[in-house]
């Protein structure tokens, strides 16, 4: 049997949670084996019924009165209660924060190793994975020695499933958990304004950094990415400035993305704001440094001016949606 942590929120299953699905499905697949699924959360119950079309045969949903929102270390005690009792060959867990919280949170219980952003599982005695390392720039071969697999699959490394018609069992248990297990846990939550589509969800990407030159500079982002349908993405030194709002920050300490267009406009390209979009489909580069870090990773550079470029930019996208 194969175990994905199946991650939501409120009830509604992330892309990244069906990506880490479309992985234990293939896993289950290769294996011949059935595939099972962890919903953590009173506020589960639609997440668990959905899983079925995504190949599932049972859901095992775990209900307790202290899991009202996200809480690490109570999740990964009801996955460790599901590993001694089912001995999965594997866990497959979202390569995202919350995913590899949970699982280190999962290894430290059970005492098993944790191998974290794999782009490759290949389950066997030992399981071979490939993992992305320093940002993606780096493809780490490996080995694990464990009787349980406890891995997370990287963003976008593999592509969600079509949902068939699959209807699964749906399990409940109430996790044996100790008040220590719900220390950290999410008690409340604020909106943010403005809403509009999320930086992982994306399938378009403009981003600024400090070469916009202030905060009223990204109405011309706005403009574009309004236009393209998509979503807006700071730097750094952008959200440091107070300019833009933390959650669109992209970077190794911001958000991960993996967008079909990324286009950067005044960003340098330090290296931690590369590792969060060098996974990019097609990158386009705006920016006056030809000689930016950035332009390594760029498919296509514009060299000039971008509060120029930009209008002239809107104004051909226009023409060509009218």
């Amino acid at each position: 049997m194969i175990l994905v942590l199946a991650d939501h929120d409120r009830g509604e299953l992330s892309e990244l949670s069906l990506q880490a699905v479309e992985q234990g499905r293939q896993l289950a697949q290769t294996s011949g084996v059935p595939l099972h699924a962890l919903v953590v959360g009173t506020g589960g119950s639609a997440a668990a019924a959905s899983l079925g079309a995504y190949g599932v045969a049972t859901v095992h949903l775990a209900v307790h009165d202290g899991l009202t929102d996200y809480a690490p270390a109570a999740s990964a005690r009801a996955a460790a209660e599901l590993v001694a009792r089912l001995a999965p060959l594997a866990v497959v867990g979202v390569g995202d924060q919350r995913g590899n919280e949970v699982l280190a949170h999962l290894g430290a219980i059970t005492e098993l190793p944790v191998a974290a952003d794999c782009t490759s599982v290949v389950l066997g005695d030992p399981t071979a994975v490939v993992r992305a390392r320093w940002g993606g720039n780096l493809a780490e071969h490996a080995l694990l020695h464990a009787p349980v697999a406890l891995v997370s699959v990287v963003p976008h490394a593999v592509r969600a499933g079509v949902p068939g018609n699959g209807v699964a069992a749906v399990e409940e248990f109430t996790p044996e958990l100790a008040d220590a297990d719900l220390l950290v846990h999410v008690v409340d939550r604020t909106a943010e304004v403005g809403g509009g589509i999320s930086l992982t969800e994306a399938k378009v990407i403009v981003s600024g950094g400090r070469g916009v030159g202030s905060a009223e500079g990204f109405g011309m982002l706005e403009e574009l990415a309004g236009l393209l349908g998509g979503a807006i993405g700071a730097s750094r030194v952008v959200t440091s400035a107070g300019w833009r709002p933390q959650a669109e920050q992209v970077g190794q300490t911001g958000t991960k993305v993996s967008p079909d267009l990324y286009i950067a406009c005044g960003i340098s390209g330090a290296s931690q704001h590369l590792a969060g979009m060098a996974s990019s489909k097609t990158i386009i580069v705006i920016n006056n440094d030809a000689d930016a870090p950035i332009m390594s990773h760029a498919d296509y550079a514009v060299i000039g001016d971008l509060h120029k470029i930009l209008p002239a930019v809107i104004e051909a996208t226009r023409a060509a949606l009218a």
